[in-house]
């Protein structure tokens, strides 16, 4: 099942309480306060993983909470500080406050963890109230409360490649040739319902070069409208590098169950328009033109797309999937785009201080010696 927008609620883990006591043993015999303090509450922290490729295991388990920390003891001991939890979620995962709709955090690379929900402080113990006026205090404090907040999170696939186009004109069974991605392929519209990603090789070992491609479905005319699956999937394509456009120049009957696409060129126009409407620098993107499915080609239709195509000097290829036509030089070509186009990786090191969280409690103050806890 591919998830790619889920909401969570976290809740860090409250401090323990500060102990209050005093030492009576038989031969101490100036004893004193010796209260313990509290335990740090464990904080909630995300990691983006490779491991991960889809929202799903938060749709169905919303709710998170890290445990408290232990409550201070006699004889000067500190309660146990709570362990951390780590919520993995896939790379290209955007973090946003569910509250406020502000986005904390981007996940565009492996390994980057930050801390979401900071646990709560450990109260004093009463050895921290005692002066030389106030030798036997009974003061302590209580653990301050873990902070506790909501999320949404949305799942945007790192892809180099994105295939666009109407429905039913090939990209599923275009994914499944140039990958070993195996995507539902039937002979009606909206057949895919949700993004494919597959991986494709290229070249001979050791000079291997790989990218991977990701199939976009349902776009129609007035999309951004609501038409057909609406721009609910469009979001995949904004991380991509290259833009593969595929348009459909035979005379299927297909063609009338979405509008009359008798003209290609107008085709891809407004498709263009739908990618614009929802952002407008995704025209702008490198672009390739397909001529999927020659083999069955009007050659009317297939002379006007490429003459479209050579006025707007962009590449051009006809294609068949079922024959395998053109496959070969259209693969080398997008790999040479993305190698082109392909921004650099920026290295991130794991770390809890990527994001500064605001704590849910107001900062400490010194006590009368003049020492923060």
């Amino acid at each position: 099942m591919f998830i790619d927008e889920a909401r969570i609620r976290v809740k860090a883990g409250d401090g323990g309480n500060g102990c209050m006591a005093f030492r009576r043993e038989k031969f101490v015999p100036r004893g004193g306060p010796s209260g313990g303090d509290g335990g740090h509450g464990g904080d909630i922290l995300m990691a983006s993983s490779l491991s991960h490729n889809t929202l799903v295991h938060f749709r169905f388990n919303p709710e998170h909470k890290s445990q408290r920390g232990g409550h201070g003891l006699g004889s000067n001991m500190s309660g146990q500080t709570a362990p951390n939890i780590t919520l993995q979620v896939p790379v290209g995962t955007l973090l946003f406050d569910d509250d406020t709709g502000e986005l904390v955090h981007d996940f565009a690379t492996p390994n980057d963890t930050i801390v979401i929900a900071r646990g709560g402080q450990g109260g004093r113990g009463n050895q921290h109230f005692a002066t030389s006026t106030h030798q036997a205090p009974r003061e302590h404090e209580l653990g301050r409360p873990g902070e506790e907040r909501n999320y949404r999170l949305e799942l945007r696939l790192l892809a180099d490649v994105g295939l666009v186009g109407y429905p039913n004109v090939g990209k599923s069974t275009l994914i499944s040739r140039l990958s070993a991605a195996r995507p539902k392929i039937a002979n009606y519209a909206f057949t895919t319902l949700q993004p494919n990603l597959g991986v494709v090789q290229v070249g001979e070992f050791p000079h291997t070069q790989s990218f991977t491609i990701a199939d976009l479905p349902g776009l129609i005319e007035g999309a951004h409208l609501g038409h057909g699956l609406g721009i609910q999937f469009l979001k995949h394509i904004e991380r991509t590098s290259v833009i593969v456009h595929l348009v459909d120049v035979s005379d299927s009957p297909i063609q009338s169950e979405t509008n009359d696409r008798s003209d290609p060129v107008q085709d891809f126009k407004l498709i263009t328009q739908e990618l614009e409407s929802f952002d407008p620098e995704l025209p702008k993107r490198p672009t390739l033109i397909v001529a999927a499915k020659a083999d069955v080609a009007n050659p009317e239709k297939l002379k006007k797309l490429a003459t479209y195509a050579k006025r707007r000097k962009l590449p051009f290829f006809a294609i068949s999937a079922v024959t395998g036509e053109g496959i070969e030089p259209l693969k080398y070509a997008i790999a040479e785009m993305v190698a082109k186009y392909r921004p650099e990786p920026v290295a991130v090191p794991a770390t809890t201080e990527k994001v500064k969280i605001k704590r849910a409690y107001p900062p400490p103050r010194p006590n009368a010696r003049g020492r923060s806890f």
